[in-house]
């Protein structure tokens, strides 16, 4: 926050400078507003790039094995430019580093969630799904394996088939997903 803080200072500086130096070409022809006006415009520029290219910067610093599988976006009525292109302002990401199956429940698949959001601190999960009913359970501490690795002690949580931390879980990693 303190990096983009300086990258926002240092935008509105060179705005102005640029002003400054338009202003001394023209023999000081321009409006006595143009400095600050373009100071606040390098401001608002600056912000508008950080919050578009947030998603991309966490997905680049990610370490291999960990994958995107959900992206949500949002509008808001002060970011009147997100209702055309809408701002991705929380990450769900799944570490496949951390995956897990047992030979008796091969549907089964332990794993790690990440959620990160902008501006708030990131936080993992383990997750178990299963794959062959599209469900998930929270591992807790009440969670116990049997001998034949069937989890108990956990509520199950219905998902869509098509739910897409579901299939990178079931079917991403090192069972024939994608990266990145």
């Amino acid at each position: 926050m303190l990096l983009e803080f300086i990258a926002v200072v240092c935008a509105a500086f060179a705005a102005a400078g640029i002003a400054l130096v338009i202003n001394h070409l023209s023999r000081g022809r321009l409006p006595t507003w143009t400095m600050p006006f373009a100071a606040a415009a390098g401001i608002v520029g600056m912000i508008i790039y950080l919050e578009y290219t947030w998603a991309g910067r966490v997905e680049n610093a990610l370490p291999p094995g960990v994958v995107i599988a959900q992206q949500n976006t949002h509008t808001a009525w002060f970011r009147p430019w997100s209702y055309i292109f809408p701002l991705s302002n929380r990450i769900t990401a799944v570490d496949h580093r951390v995956t897990l199956r047992h030979q008796a429940q091969p549907d089964l698949v332990l794993t790690g969630v990440i959620l990160q959001e902008r501006w708030a601190l990131n936080f993992g999960v383990q997750v178990i799904f299963d794959c062959a009913n599209a469900r998930r359970m929270d591992v807790t501490s009440a969670t116990r394996f049997t001998e034949e690795g069937a989890p108990e002690g956990g509520n199950w949580f219905r998902l869509s088939p098509e739910d897409p931390v579901l299939r990178e879980a079931c079917e991403g990693g090192d069972h024939g997903g994608h990266e990145g």
